[in-house]
């Protein structure tokens, strides 16, 4: 079952509140997500760690629930 754009949306924020989520969706079929967050959480972390906290924010579903994410992380300007 997909997971739509706003569950993804809201567990990023749930982790992240200051978090500003851009949902983009690459196929049609609500399994194929691009995801840019922004976040003040992120000055200071590599591009890896970053990624690591919106990953850890989906609680485990990458793979499973959420089949495929295209991930873009930035810090405020």
């Amino acid at each position: 079952m997909p997971m739509a754009a706003a569950d993804i949306e809201a567990m990023i924020k749930a982790a992240l509140p200051d978090a500003v989520v851009e949902m983009t969706a690459l196929v049609d079929d609500g399994d194929h997500w691009r995801a840019h967050v922004t976040s003040a959480a992120f000055a200071g972390k590599t591009r890896v760690a970053q990624h690591k906290m919106v990953y850890d924010a989906l609680g485990g579903r990458m793979g499973g629930v959420l089949h495929a994410l295209q991930l873009s992380t930035a810090v405020p300007k």
